[in-house]
């Protein structure tokens, strides 16, 4: 079964094509763009090409997998749209995935540690034993944050080593779309019902609606 994979939680946008099968996963295609201010413009051309290096038409995919983050808050929804409608168009299941427990996965044995950047001075953490998430996620200062790992990845961790303080591999900032197909892979070789794609903010968006306004008084 061929799936789509979507993220868009930190400043890269990827998009991956990978097939899995009734013995495993295999990844196919994929394509990354690190731009934190262009998710809207890049995400439909990215799967576009990414479709068309896996050699894969659209009508072929069997289900979509989105990384729900966390992340802030409009890079998020533009993948998770776009996820949504892609599989309410084509009639397939959609799966949500931590978009950390990805980078927790592509870790790979050990403990480590996730963080990205959360913005504000602040990251999106969690902690990983042998890929398999044991602490987080939660948003914070990098100060406040109990390292409880012997090394670090993602970006954040990459902003923030020296205040870690723990081996760091910068070659993995990103969530990888391979990972991502990887952990819903059970699901989709299971034929399971989509989830609802409900983004992991882990704190309330800039922007709120206004107050009613206070009255004037004579």
């Amino acid at each position: 079964m061929l799936v789509l994979a979507l993220d868009t939680s930190t400043p890269a946008v990827t998009a991956a094509v990978g097939e899995v099968t009734d013995s495993g996963m295999k990844g196919i295609a994929e394509r990354r763009t690190v731009d934190p201010r262009a998710h809207g413009e890049r995400l439909a051309p990215q799967v576009r090409l990414v479709l068309d290096d896996a050699g894969v038409r659209v009508g072929e995919l069997a289900a979509i997998v989105a990384g729900v983050g966390p992340g802030p808050f409009t890079g998020l929804r533009v993948g998770l749209a776009t996820a949504a409608a892609m599989g309410q168009a084509l009639g397939i299941p959609t799966y949500g995935i931590c978009s950390l427990d990805a980078l927790g996965r592509a870790a790979g044995p050990g403990r480590v540690l996730v963080a990205t950047d959360a913005r504000r001075r602040e990251v999106y953490v969690a902690t990983y034993a042998d890929g398999v998430r044991v602490a987080g996620p939660e948003v914070a200062k990098p100060a406040d944050v109990a390292v409880d790992a012997d090394r670090a990845v993602g970006e954040g961790a990459v902003r923030y080593s020296e205040i870690f303080g723990i081996p760091v591999d910068d070659r993995l900032q990103y969530p990888p779309g391979e990972a991502l197909i990887a952990l819903a892979a059970e699901s989709v070789r299971g034929r399971a019902p989509g989830d609802p794609l409900t983004p992991l903010y882990l704190r309330r968006p800039d922007a709120v609606e206004p107050g009613a306004r206070k009255a004037v008084l004579p």
